[in-house]
């Protein structure tokens, strides 16, 4: 099912539209199908909690792991909730909580990102938002269990980077990961927002850019159309599972020097 390999038989705006479909699963859909046990933990111990931003403890396949999501909602309802999946800085020192414990108890850790980016409101910059995110970059390229994180959806920009300093990250097909929208590339580069659908031509953010340009490891393939909770989501999951599993049970074998100086190599030769 690995189509790493195969040209690309969608356009980038096109990608960009499915990986932001409202039918697309979203990071709790992963869970609640992929793991079982999910304990869902709340708070930061600084300010708050962030709903935009869920993680847990569960199992795969037996094995203790922490989970960790970015949350979009179906409804409007939903997304007001969720703040369209747009964490706070609450919802970075929530993740890095929940990092910092899974270092604690050696639990692996899985991250499912999916986010159009950190949400740049005055109350997150008053909050810290940078520095909540630089904190999650620093903190995570040490943590010393393994860590898989894999683009589900959008992956913009700093918001998605936070949760993405991994030993690997993967793409599910249809996903994105840029550093910012379409939309901002467009208004910063040519001042015109309508240009949308040009700049993700030009962007270079699908999952099979990202694997050509040796950023994300692998693409976990999806049905024709991207995938859709109400139609076909199940056997992917399950296919992801396999996945997941196989990949733990390797880097969890690593020695610990092993597997720090390879996470440190991936990203010391990211563009080279």
């Amino acid at each position: 099912m690995d189509k790493a390999n195969h040209p690309m038989k969608h356009d980038p705006w096109e990608n960009v539209n499915i990986a932001r479909s409202q039918s697309r699963p979203t990071a709790n859909d992963y869970i609640e199908t992929i793991f079982d046990d999910f304990l869902e933990f709340h708070g930061d111990r600084c300010y708050g909690d962030d709903p935009s931003t869920i993680g847990g403890i569960a199992t795969l396949n037996g094995v203790p792991v922490t989970v960790i999501g970015q949350q979009k909602g179906r409804s409007l309802e939903e997304n007001l909730k969720r703040n369209f999946a747009m964490p706070y800085p609450e919802g970075y020192r929530k993740s890095l909580r929940l990092m910092k414990q899974a270092e604690k108890f050696n639990r692996p850790i899985i991250c499912f990102v999916d986010t159009p980016g950190a949400y740049c409101g005055i109350g997150a910059e008053e909050r810290g938002q940078g520095h909540a995110i630089a904190t999650n970059l620093m903190e995570m390229s040490d943590l010393q269990v393994p860590v898989i994180s894999i683009v589900i959806g959008e992956g913009g920009s700093g918001g998605a980077l936070a949760l993405s300093v991994g030993d690997q990250i993967w793409m599910m097909e249809y996903a994105v990961y840029s550093i910012l929208s379409p939309e901002g590339f467009a208004s910063i580069l040519w001042k015109d927002s309508s240009r949308a659908k040009e700049a993700a031509g030009i962007m270079k953010l699908t999952s099979y850019d990202l694997v050509e340009l040796k950023i994300a490891d692998k693409i976990v393939p999806e049905p024709e159309g991207g995938l859709d909770m109400e139609k076909n989501h199940r056997e992917t999951m399950g296919y992801l599972k396999e996945l997941l599993v196989q990949e733990l049970q390797h880097l969890s074998k690593l020695p610990l020097k092993t597997l720090l100086k390879n996470r440190y190599n991936k990203y010391r030769s990211m563009g080279l």
